[in-house]
């Protein structure tokens, strides 16, 4: 019953929040969109050091799994 209650409550609360939840501003109209000069589409939003921050964690990530696998499969074998 109170499994049911929570996600009655649950349930609601979504409905009726969905309408007034904005996730994203409205694009600006076209006539003004890039008439302040040679501004590419994306505003000119520096790339170089998330991707670089992207790069590192997944090398940390693929060497946490290798050790990972390295590891378990050393113990196998013993």
């Amino acid at each position: 019953m109170k499994k049911l209650f929570y996600q009655l409550i649950l349930t609601l609360s979504l409905i009726f929040t969905a309408s007034t939840i904005c996730a994203q501003a409205p694009p600006p109209p076209p006539a003004e969109h890039g008439s302040g000069g040679n501004l590419p589409a994306g505003g000119g939003a520096p790339l170089t050091g998330g991707i670089g921050i992207l790069l590192a964690l997944g090398a940390v990530y693929g060497g946490k799994k290798v050790y990972k696998f390295w590891k378990d499969h050393r113990q196998i074998e013993e």
